[in-house]
């Protein structure tokens, strides 16, 4: 799994339309153009607000933009239940046609599946690989065939999020009662977040590795 942030607005945007609400202009910095450079009284004043009071329509003027691979279609699923985000999922007839022309499944089954750990899973997962390969090559097309991809199949996708939903996915995604990969996104996101913003994001993370 790799993920990577591709953009992200900058915290004086949220400072702005917070002292908005609160006609507190005159208390926080100048800043001519957005940046993520804010004085202490504004990153104090949007720990405030945001963290403490919950005013999360405030939260919902940062956005972030991340590039996620190697996620299996279970994953994504999950993924989409958050549903106060965008997501663009990349085509699976583009995986299907490289799949058509591996010639040892087995030994490349890491590159197209998301392995669980668990033998007697992961063994399925390979025969349902080797199952969608011989659909393929019986002439099935990739539309029809694509039925019978495994969840543990790998897809890669877009996803923009604003900082209210992201603090609510992380609340419910650190948990160790979640499942184990989606799990494992939560962390990645909000390591891949730059480090001026990750304190809006710290006191929703599970401390439960």
């Amino acid at each position: 799994m790799e993920v990577k942030l591709l953009f992200h607005t900058p915290l004086s945007l949220c400072v702005s339309a917070g002292r908005t609400c609160w006609q507190s202009q005159e208390r926080g910095g100048c800043y001519p153009l957005p940046t993520d450079e804010i004085i202490q009284a504004d990153r104090e004043f949007l720990d405030r607000i945001l963290n403490k009071h919950k005013h999360g329509s405030v939260a919902e003027h940062l956005t972030y933009n991340f590039a996620i691979d190697g996620i299996s279609r279970a994953c994504l699923q999950e993924l989409a239940r958050h549903r106060h985000a965008s997501l663009s999922v990349k085509s699976s007839r583009y995986t299907l046609k490289e799949l058509k022309s591996e010639e040892n499944i087995e030994s490349v089954a890491e590159k197209y599946l998301v392995m669980s750990g668990d033998e007697r899973v992961d063994r399925s997962s390979i025969q349902a690989l080797k199952n969608l390969q011989m659909l393929l090559l019986d002439g099935i097309s990739n539309d029809l065939a694509k039925y019978a991809m495994p969840e543990s199949y790998k897809t890669a996708l877009a996803w923009s999020v604003n900082a209210r939903a992201l603090q609510n996915f992380l609340s419910l995604r650190s948990s160790k009662a979640a499942l184990w990969e989606i799990r494992k996104l939560a962390f990645a996101l909000f390591e891949a977040l730059p480090e001026e913003h990750k304190f809006l994001f710290e006191g929703v993370m599970s401390s439960e590795k």
